[in-house]
């Protein structure tokens, strides 16, 4: 980005609080058009998620062309497709190549910096916003309004006041609260008027009641590939192929997040809910029963059952916990088995442990710009917003994309 050029209004001062993507990128939208931004992050430094977030390798957004992309955000893929409009994946690759930043598309469609690292390219960012005048105040947590409206803001050593004459609020969701998203927020603008869509866990993994057996051998067991089955809400069938782990407490996974956001509103409907896998991809059921009836040849079943089906010891001991020890006896059932094993979820796992959660501030409290009906020259951004994504780039998108949303909304109202 360009310079901030110094416009009539240079004086008016804009609070940013949180240090997260969308709040670095909505400080850097309004220091460009020229205001005063100070940013206030609770803990010691900015961008702690966003970092973690890119432990494995930043993915930085998704190739996927729109509006499929849009449909990803669901129910709010219309709300989040204006916020795209503004700035979409292309924007974001060439916004993170100005920070010197290239990309490249992995095979899976995501978009990832060449070095995969967060690191320098969250370094570059915050040394940008520094050089270009936003001014960055840490372990500076905040907790409301004071009665005179100044902006209350805990530091170790005491409360301040910090008068502002617009403020964008982007505070995260409730995942990973030890670093800095604890959802705490919601009581306080609540309490202010505002409509608030209870948090709950998104991008998660789910609990299964494995035997000690299974989870002793095989828990952290990669699942691939697999191809889940499972009816949405609304009872319509879906599926979708991909890769999953046997985890100690159930199943997790990119395949198992990508449709996590189903599997929870059922659960938090009907109290349960079943997930089906296709073991054996591409095998069907006739050569299935073909191959398992073939004569064994002095093996066990279970040593029969991955030689003949091609299954690694995880799949094959999968077929036992759901069957029991005498499951060679009905092939039809182990064929019926492999091509969809039932797996009965028994809740999400806590929002704390899950990538990202769904819930916050209803759209419908906001303006088409982002400001809080109930607050005027409040505005919100990021994951503190109710919608949900999958994994995928799609998150981080959509944080920045709000933050710019938010931030020409301040412009806006404080132009004029």
């Amino acid at each position: 980005m360009s310079s901030p050029a110094e416009p009539a209004c240079a004086a008016q001062r804009v609070a940013v609080i949180g240090g997260g993507p969308a709040g670095l990128f909505a400080a850097e939208h309004l220091r460009t058009a020229g205001l005063q931004v100070d940013l206030y992050e609770a803990k010691g430094s900015p961008g702690r998620k966003f970092l973690i977030a890119g432990k494995g390798g930043l993915n930085l957004t998704h190739s996927e062309p729109r509006p499929q992309f849009d449909a990803r955000y669901r129910e709010r893929q219309a709300e989040v497709g204006h916020w795209l409009d503004g700035f979409d994946a292309d924007a974001l690759r060439r916004w993170a190549q100005a920070l010197g930043v290239e990309t490249y598309v992995g095979s899976s469609g995501r978009v990832f910096p060449v070095d995969r690292k967060a690191a320098p390219l969250l370094r570059g960012w915050v040394r940008r916003l520094k050089e270009q005048g936003v001014r960055f105040h840490v372990q500076h947590r905040w907790s409301g309004w004071h009665e005179d409206g100044t902006l209350r803001l805990e530091t170790p050593a005491a409360t301040v006041s910090v008068t502002a004459d617009a403020t964008v609020l982007a505070l995260g969701g409730g995942s990973w609260p030890q670093l800095g998203s604890d959802g705490s927020w919601a009581g306080i603008l609540a309490a202010h008027g505002v409509d608030i869509a209870p948090l709950q866990p998104a991008n998660c993994g789910f609990d299964i009641d494995w035997s000690d057996h299974f989870r002793q051998r095989h828990a952290g067991s990669p699942l691939k590939p697999v191809v889940a089955h499972w009816s949405d809400p609304q009872g319509h069938p879906r599926q979708l192929q991909g890769e999953c782990i046997a985890s100690d407490y159930g199943i997790e996974g990119s395949l198992v997040y990508a449709l996590a956001a189903d599997l929870r509103d059922i659960l938090l409907r009907d109290g349960t809910a079943e997930l089906q896998l296709d073991l054996v991809p591409g095998r069907e059921p006739e050569r299935l029963h073909a191959d398992l009836a073939r004569p064994r040849k002095g093996r066990s079943f279970g040593e029969h059952l991955r030689r003949a089906a091609g299954l690694d010891a995880a799949k094959a001991a999968l077929v036992f916990e759901v069957l029991g020890k005498d499951a060679g006896q009905d092939l039809e059932r182990v064929v019926r088995t492999l091509k969809r094993l039932p797996l009965s979820l028994r809740r999400p796992r806590p929002m704390a442990e899950t990538i990202s959660t769904a819930g916050g501030v209803r759209l419908e409290a906001l303006t088409a710009d982002l400001m809080l009906h109930a607050l005027p020259g409040v505005f919100c951004a990021g994951e503190m917003l109710d919608w949900e994504a999958p994994t995928g780039g799609y998150l981080l998108t959509a944080c920045n994309a709000s933050g710019q949303r938010a931030a020409e909304g301040v412009i806006r109202r404080l132009r004029g």
